[in-house]
């Protein structure tokens, strides 16, 4: 390579690399895996040794990546991409090194040891798949929550760190200094991350990789009380040196323990290569059974005055660094293409291929996502693949074996014609996906519509795919309010039905009449109009009458309203068929305006952190608000931190055992009611399971 090729390659790394740092930080869509992204990372860093005159101040070797968000970045969710205060961190928030090697470990640790002059130890712990946070408290209260920024500089996400359960608003104990900061990462269990992705799947919005980047998301989110439903946990793990007063890393952590911050407890301290390699060993294959993503472990020295000794890089701390372990990767061959239509016209591929073992789970599908992305790839049919699953939770093809491609092997065509109507497809500028424009006449997407409705997020009516299918076939439902005009007399006499579920259905579809205007709206299925958006939407302009008359301006002033959902909801309501369709669930008694509520219905429950787990009389959700309505705050995980579980039928075993393990209460429903108000408990039912069961498959065996 000559100095002009060196030079040309340089420059093209530094975009790319450039690139997806927005990509992964910013939009928290990442174009390439950290594999990929760290390997183009040691090149670059390797030309820039070898051709120091075309190293740069604003090359990526010499700058932390940056979460910083500018007006023009729209994130890939509604509600972020705002632009939040900033604010300087104290001390930089820098990155860590990383190595796939074990062999580059033992060179790292063999430099330190030739440099420093006295014995030390080396403190070992997990590394966390989450995004970056620096919490500030003074005086013993919470006074300021960053992310990392550009590693200088800080978004403030105070506010949305106050909706985090196991971040404590007050220090206990004692010693803690009049102020400090403390460093962290902001994590997503899966479990949180699948019931997200459930719904933004439900939804058809684009789903999140992995739970990274459903983190940061969240953290990023423009009201905090949808960040406190998306069940995001911290852990903390870095004072940065000066701030307290200790002689080693684990000492200061568990310090920062007893003053009640999340601390993670899975490190050790190691005295030889060896032990690392170890703990690396151990963790590589028991990292699988954590309720959290992880993707690496991170070495430091332990002894603080080794750690000033050692000193930073431009962008790293020389006492440390990430040894990342490998997503697991698979290669398989694809058996057949599928072209799914949604409830909203989408038209997905899906590659259908020989079933494969990753990550603890059999893998058979995985979604191409789009035309663009078959084409990027380059796939042919009857490709053999390399599907990941790994930190990313969704299994992900990521390239194509080629060497392994049949001679004469074409590219599959992507449908110009809806696979279930025939319509012919559209795609709409500025989208990546095609689309079925006939909305209101495409079987498909007429029963993705209904069973949507029916969901539990929505109306949270007793029925499932199965009994929208039958219904559908046989003409007795083609919109939404049709299933309000059903009567018993017709269900009885239907194949599968008895007169109990015919009761239990209609029973359901009668306690709908109740759902708030915000979920009825949800539930009409308008493009683009998630649940926090129609949630939003309701509230600006309080009922629907007003909102079918509002302007695309005035639609596009709701706050998180841009002009692709204002205009989705325009065109909503000038087509003549829906005004008759809202007409009609007028007539059946839906709530098409918002009902004012104070606030809180008690402080019953004020200062306590609140696990639920299991069913109960009324929906989860439900049963989260009114744990609001009284002061009380809701988490998804158990830690010391917790008030109590409250346990339903059914609760989660790992909770249970988490639970018992910390010493935290357990209470059911009935002795949850005993700490409400009586105004508070007479809005419970009373009845074993009035909202019905929490899943399809459970209706259809009650309806069936």
């Amino acid at each position: 390579m000559d100095f002009t090729q060196a030079k040309q390659r340089i420059e093209w790394l530094k975009a790319v690399l450039w690139e997806n740092s927005r990509k992964y930080y910013v939009e928290n869509a990442p174009t390439m895996s950290d594999y990929e992204y760290d390997q183009l990372m040691h090149e670059l860093e390797d030309l820039e040794a070898q051709y120091p005159e075309y190293r740069t101040a604003d090359s990526p070797t010499q700058r932390v990546g940056s979460d910083l968000e500018t007006p023009d970045v729209q994130n890939i969710e509604a509600g972020a991409g705002k632009e939040f205060a900033k604010y300087p961190h104290k001390y930089p928030m820098l990155s860590l090194g990383n190595t796939y090697s074990i062999a580059e470990v033992e060179e790292f640790a063999e430099r330190a040891t030739k440099t420093l002059e006295t014995p030390f130890t080396w403190c070992c712990e997990l590394k966390f798949d989450g995004t970056a946070i620096c919490l500030t408290y003074r005086d013993g209260k919470l006074f300021r929550a960053l992310t990392r920024g550009d590693g200088v500089v800080g978004d403030d996400v105070t506010a949305n760190a106050r909706k985090i359960a196991n971040i404590p608003e007050k220090l206990q104990g004692e010693g803690w200094p009049a102020e400090f900061e403390i460093r962290g990462e902001v994590l997503m269990p899966y479990e949180s991350f699948d019931r997200l992705n459930r719904e933004r799947e439900a939804n058809e919005d684009q789903p999140f990789a992995n739970p990274r980047n459903a983190a940061s998301g969240s953290l990023k989110l423009q009201d905090p009380a949808e960040v406190a439903n998306r069940g995001l946990m911290c852990t903390l793990y870095h004072i940065p040196v000066g701030q307290v007063d200790y002689p080693t890393h684990d000492e200061a952590l568990k310090a920062a323990a007893s003053w009640g911050l999340p601390v993670s407890d899975e490190r050790r301290i190691c005295r030889s290569i060896d032990e690392i390699e170890a703990f690396i060993a151990h963790w590589d294959t028991a990292r699988k059974q954590l309720p959290y993503a992880t993707d690496g472990i991170v070495i430091k020295i332990n002894e603080l005055d080794a750690q000033r000794t050692l000193g930073y890089t431009a962008k790293s701390p020389r006492w440390a660094v990430a040894y990342k372990f490998k997503a697991e990767q698979a290669l398989t061959p694809i058996l057949s293409i599928d072209y799914q239509v949604g409830r909203t016209g989408a038209v997905t591929p899906v590659a259908n291929m020989e079933p494969v073992f990753l990550s603890g789970t059999m893998v058979k599908r995985a979604t191409l996502v789009n035309e663009d992305q078959m084409t990027m790839l380059d796939i042919h049919e009857g490709d053999w693949v390399y599907v990941e699953k790994g930190g990313e939770i969704i299994p992900k093809i990521t390239g194509v074996e080629e060497s392994k491609r049949q001679p004469g092997a074409k590219r599959p065509a992507f449908p110009k014609v809806c696979p279930d109507c025939g319509t012919p497809l559209v795609k709409p500028e500025g989208e990546a996906k095609w689309f079925c424009p006939n909305t209101d006449g495409c079987p498909t997407q007429i029963k993705g519509k209904l069973v949507h409705f029916l969901g539990r997020k929505a109306m949270n009516v007793l029925a499932g795919d199965a009994t929208v299918d039958q219904l559908y076939g046989l003409d007795l439902v083609k919109t939404p309010a049709d299933f309000y005009d059903l009567r018993e007399s017709q269900l009885v006499m239907l194949e599968g039905w008895k007169e109990r579920a015919a009761q239990r259905f209609l029973d359901s579809l009668r306690e709908s009449r109740n759902v708030p205007f915000e979920r009825v709206l949800f539930a009409i299925g308008i493009r683009y109009v998630g649940e926090t958006t129609a949630r939003d939407i309701a509230r600006h302009f309080g009922d629907i009458d007003t909102l079918a008359q509002a302007s695309k301006e005035e639609l596009a002033a709701v706050p998180e309203v841009g002009e692709v959902i204002a205009e989705s909801v325009y065109k909503y309501f000038r087509d003549e068929r829906h005004l008759k369709e809202i007409e009609r669930l007028k007539a059946a008694g839906l709530q098409m305006a918002v009902v004012r509520k104070a606030e809180n219905a008690s402080e019953a429950l004020a200062g306590k952190t609140i696990v639920i787990s299991g069913n109960f009389s009324i929906s989860r959700d439900e049963m989260k608000a009114l744990i609001e309505a009284n002061g009380g705050k809701n988490s998804g995980s158990v830690s010391g931190k917790t008030a109590f579980l409250l346990a339903g039928s059914k609760p989660g075993p790992e909770k249970i055992k988490k639970a018992e393990s910390l010493g935290v209460p357990i209470l059911d429903e009935e002795a949850f009611r005993k700490l409400l108000p009586d105004s508070s408990v007479a809005s419970l039912p009373q009845n074993d399971n009035e909202n019905g069961p929490q899943n399809d498959n459970e209706t259809e065996l009650t309806l069936f």
